[in-house]
């Protein structure tokens, strides 16, 4: 890949603790208003202010050595997306309409609408259709920012499809620019078939779909709806256990709708994370603290279904460490963008500019795993970056619904440019 210095950049970059940033470790950042970075073989090398990186360089030698001037843009790490469902065929715009009417989320999938209705078209989809628009959407997180991702199944809630699915999400890694995690989700909802037979279901999960994928390698982590109406903690926790038997990760839906203790047992299981967390008590929260587990916040959905968002100010307080994702689906959330969740954050949750660009990255590459590779602009990690057309990341919430991405690059290769956007 060869040696490039970024050189006339405002970069901004959270602080890596060695672990995901919690409390007023959140809001640890960076900055050099005359910085420059240098990336070789697709890591960083060195990032600081330019004339000590230049001098660095100019020591070492500089033979073969590409410049990008940055034009004085801001720079930050690449966006680091901890959940989506992205593998879908369609969205669902006519249930976004239904809500805006009046009908409840658990009441449309109770009349076999929501997840339950995206699970009969990803089954009738043939796998390289789905493929396309799976890969689609991924295409245009990344113009958005996004260079991590992470992608559930959840659409199959029977083994073949949801191997289908988890194909999919694989090649998707695969074939574009982006870094994809692949996290198994059978327990999204109860499929028409085990309908007022959950724990039948939870049977097939755990000892026939579970030992599959694993022994396949077609998934890092596990995940569960619990809530009520969906699953229980109980059923959950069976899940969960067993995945972690199985050598996969563990994540949980928790606490969306109603507060079933999904914040507490994500810490009793010491969970990767746990997301949405609307209706969160306390006492969960301060569980999730103890335990150091991550709590990623989907703020487009509270938006989406003009629910409150989640108390992202009274976490960070609490000490937990809060990431932010897109939740990108087919019903609830259908927005790749990480900047306008950015924008959300900020003038929705409360959180501060440089907490949120923590929640953005480093925390959010933390809660995949990932956090000793991306997530910051730390040398030794991936040289994983945005240009922004602007001067601070105070711009992703200035501009909030316009990507104020200008420049995307992946191991220090631009990987998508918005037109016009060459550096003046």
């Amino acid at each position: 890949m060869g040696s490039t210095l970024f050189r006339n950049a405002r970069i901004h970059t959270p602080v890596d603790g060695g672990r995901a940033a919690a409390g007023p470790l959140q809001a640890r950042t960076a900055s050099w208003e005359t910085g420059a970075l240098l990336s070789k073989d697709g890591l960083i090398k060195a990032v600081g202010d330019e004339r000590e990186v230049r001098g660095t360089l100019d020591r070492a030698g500089g033979h073969g050595l590409e410049e990008v001037d940055c034009g004085g843009r801001c720079m930050i790490p690449g966006f680091v997306d901890p959940h989506t469902h992205l593998c879908f065929r369609a969205p669902r715009e006519r249930e976004f309409l239904s809500r805006l009417a009046g009908a409840d989320y658990l009441s449309i999938l109770r009349s076999g609408g929501g997840i339950l209705s995206s699970v009969e078209s990803v089954r009738a989809c043939p796998e390289e259709e789905l493929y396309t628009a799976t890969r689609d959407r991924a295409l245009s997180a990344l113009r958005h920012g996004t260079t991590t991702i992470e992608i559930k199944s959840g659409y199959g809630l029977a083994l073949e499809p949801e191997l289908k699915q988890l194909r999919v999400i694989r090649r998707v890694g695969r074939e574009t620019p982006l870094t994809v995690i692949p996290t198994f989700l059978p327990a999204h909802a109860v499929p028409p078939e085990y309908a007022g037979r959950g724990d039948a279901y939870v049977e097939l999960i755990v000892d026939g779909m579970i030992p599959r994928v694993a022994a396949e390698g077609l998934a890092r982590y596990c995940d569960v709806f619990c809530e009520e109406g969906v699953f229980s903690p109980a059923q959950a926790r069976r899940v969960l256990e067993a995945a972690r038997a199985a050598g996969l990760g563990c994540r949980l839906h928790a606490d969306e709708l109603h507060d079933t203790g999904g914040a507490g047992l994500a810490a009793a299981l010491a969970a990767a994370s746990a997301d949405h967390l609307l209706a969160a008590s306390d006492e969960g929260l301060a569980a999730m603290a103890a335990a150091g587990v991550t709590a990623v916040l989907l703020p487009v959905t509270a938006f989406s279904m003009r629910k409150p968002f989640a108390r992202g100010r009274a976490m960070v307080a609490a000490g937990v460490p809060v990431a932010v994702a897109t939740d990108c689906n087919p019903g609830s959330s259908c927005v790749e963008s990480m900047g306008f969740a950015f924008g959300l954050s900020v003038m929705g949750m409360g959180l501060s500019v440089d907490e949120t660009l923590t929640a953005c990255t480093l925390n959010a590459a933390y809660a995949l795993g990932l956090g000793d590779r991306v997530g910051s602009l730390t040398p030794g990690k991936a040289a994983d970056l945005l240009l922004l057309d602007g001067e601070t990341p105070g711009i992703l919430a200035f501009r909030t619904g316009i990507s104020a991405v200008a420049e995307v690059y992946k191991a220090g290769v631009c990987v998508w440019r918005a037109p016009g956007a060459e550096a003046p």
